[in-house]
């Protein structure tokens, strides 16, 4: 084995997929990349994901406790990055990238209708905020639509610019729900 630098382990950990994160806040919606995100409970769905706070859709998900994570699949990967590469303060990026704005049951933030998955969520904890930039968000409601595809494939950072899609499913005996 060859010595990893420290600042390149996130690429060997990085959780996946990458989603969109949408807020909304005075009357305005945002979208952001984001791929540090992760499962921290069944049920209800609690999701922990770190939103820097050089994002601008840091300020909306701080003041108004809630978005809507949305998982795209993988065809969509060149505009997902385009979406990453600039700021909701200089761009309105539904426009610009072409997203369409589906209105959520709970949530101001809207659906993202180009994407299989959308997860209404509201914030439910904020204590390591200041330190990490982390926010934990209960999921309030689920919506799925696949188009046709069994099951979509969905893109994943390798860090750097490098991403994967997801490959073959299989199952293995498991006690995991």
């Amino acid at each position: 084995m060859k010595r990893l630098p420290l600042s390149e382990v996130y690429k060997l950990i990085e959780p996946g997929p990458v989603v969109l994160l949408a807020t909304a806040s005075r009357g305005r919606a945002n979208v952001m990349t984001m791929s540090w995100h992760m499962m921290v409970e069944f049920e209800p769905p609690l999701i922990a994901c770190v939103v820097s706070e050089a994002n601008h859709s840091f300020r909306a998900l701080r003041t108004t406790r809630e978005c809507v994570i949305a998982i795209p699949p993988a065809d969509l990967a060149a505009k997902v990055v385009k979406v990453g590469n600039c700021s909701g303060s200089e761009v309105d990026k539904f426009a610009k990238f072409g997203l369409t704005k589906l209105a959520a049951e709970q949530v101001a933030a809207p659906l993202i209708g180009e994407c299989f998955a959308n997860l209404e969520c509201r914030v439910t904890d904020t204590r390591l905020v200041r330190s990490y930039n982390l926010f934990v968000l209960e999921v309030l409601a689920a919506w799925t639509e696949y188009k046709g595809r069994q099951q979509p494939k969905t893109l994943h950072h390798l860090g750097y610019g490098r991403f994967a899609m997801s490959g073959k499913i299989f199952r293995l005996p498991s006690r995991m729900r």
